[in-house]
């Protein structure tokens, strides 16, 4: 087992998700106490050299307050607009408690389209760089106000886990209203035991984390690890934390056996294949047969029309797609080099007749092994 010590001795660039639970305290306003602490905490670390990225919850619950129209925003256009009103204040909050310690802050909205179209993605990429740069904290948040429901993240959860490959981030940090993952719910049993590392993210770790969840966020504890699974598949390690606890952020870098440790695999996805794999929606399904299935999973190889069972979606080349096996399941997914009823007419041919049949080829791959992962068991 690989002590924590060492572990965050090779940390240079964090990730810090920042929940509304902790931002408010439980409450329905922003705790400015909690901001203060956030920026003295962060300020030291980067004083030690780290570079820091926050992806912040917090905008809905900063403004719904004012929103004096509505009790309490419930449609979305409801939430975009206390969105709209929060994201003000929830910088505010920000700059002025990082300019204390003399650190520039900088806002970046993002939606799940910036991140699935590969332009956006390299372009806030080198955005973000340019600002780590400069010394500058970039502070993220889903662009709530804009966003619609095809092109949002669900929860900053899974925006923080992708930002990690974003940024070539070391570690994410997560700040909750936990201290950690337990065996059981500890809203339930108050004998409930911390569990202090996780090596493997696996069904079982998941259903610990089912039912136990916060009462501002979207996203519970379950959302929580779905994002350390993502980030160790990049192989990137995760901590979970209690961000109300005064001090915390400064506890996890001196090595203290606080929160859950979530361990990375020790073999990672590259950052276009792992951007593959989470960044972008799936607009179709391709059914292999088992010998086609062996050759991608065990020997890395292409996927071939030869392997075709069967085709469904609508999706162009270039699209994402899944490919699942003939019982379902599927093990890895990928960029199609030909359209949907192109790939219907390639079910079970030879690559070399591909230009008979279609009068053109593209490619001898429907999908090319560099534009295709393997996700089985993840």
């Amino acid at each position: 087992m690989i002590p924590r010590k060492e572990i965050l001795s090779r940390v240079k660039r964090v990730v810090i998700k920042v929940g509304s639970s902790v931002l408010t305290a439980g409450g329905d306003n922003l705790k400015e106490g909690v901001f203060r602490d956030l920026a003295k905490s962060i300020s030291i670390l980067k004083e030690e050299g780290y570079e820091i990225v926050i992806v912040s919850s917090g905008a809905i619950a900063a403004g719904r307050k004012n929103l004096s129209c509505f009790v309490k925003p419930v449609s979305i256009p409801q939430k975009q607009a206390a969105a709209a009103i929060g994201q003000a204040r929830l910088m505010w909050n920000y700059e002025g408690c990082f300019n204390k310690y003399r650190q520039m802050t900088a806002q970046v909205l993002l939606t799940q389209d910036d991140l699935s179209n590969r332009q956006k993605f390299l372009n806030a990429r080198n955005t973000l760089f340019t600002l780590l740069h400069c010394g500058v904290i970039p502070i993220i948040n889903e662009n709530d106000s804009v966003v619609v429901d095809e092109i949002m993240f669900g929860d900053n959860d899974i925006l923080s886990a992708l930002v990690t490959n974003l940024v070539d981030a070391d570690l994410l940090l997560v700040l909750t209203d936990r201290d950690g993952l337990f065996e059981k719910d500890p809203e339930r049993y108050k004998n409930a035991a911390l569990i202090k590392l996780v090596e493997e993210i696996n069904s079982e770790t998941e259903k610990l984390a089912k039912g136990s969840t916060g009462k501002l966020g979207t996203g519970g504890m379950l959302s929580k690890v779905n994002a350390a699974k993502k980030t160790s598949i990049f192989g990137i390690p995760t901590i979970i934390v209690n961000g109300r606890k005064k001090g915390i952020i400064n506890k996890v870098f001196t090595g203290e056996d606080v929160g859950t440790l979530f361990l990375p695999k020790k073999s990672k996805l590259s950052s276009r294949k792992y951007w593959i794999a989470f960044n972008l929606k799936p607009k179709g399904v391709l059914t292999v047969d088992d010998g086609a299935k062996k050759a991608i999973v065990e020997r890395g190889k292409s996927l071939l029309s030869s392997g075709l069972v069967e085709a469904k979606g609508i999706f162009e080349f270039g699209d994402l797609v899944k490919c699942v096996d003939t019982e379902g399941l599927e093990f890895a997914r990928g960029l199609v080099n030909y359209k949907t009823e192109d790939v219907i007419k390639l079910k079970g041919i030879h690559s070399r007749d591909i230009e008979k049949i279609l009068g053109y080829k593209y490619y001898d791959e429907v999908i090319h092994r560099d534009d295709l992962v393997v996700i089985e068991g993840e």
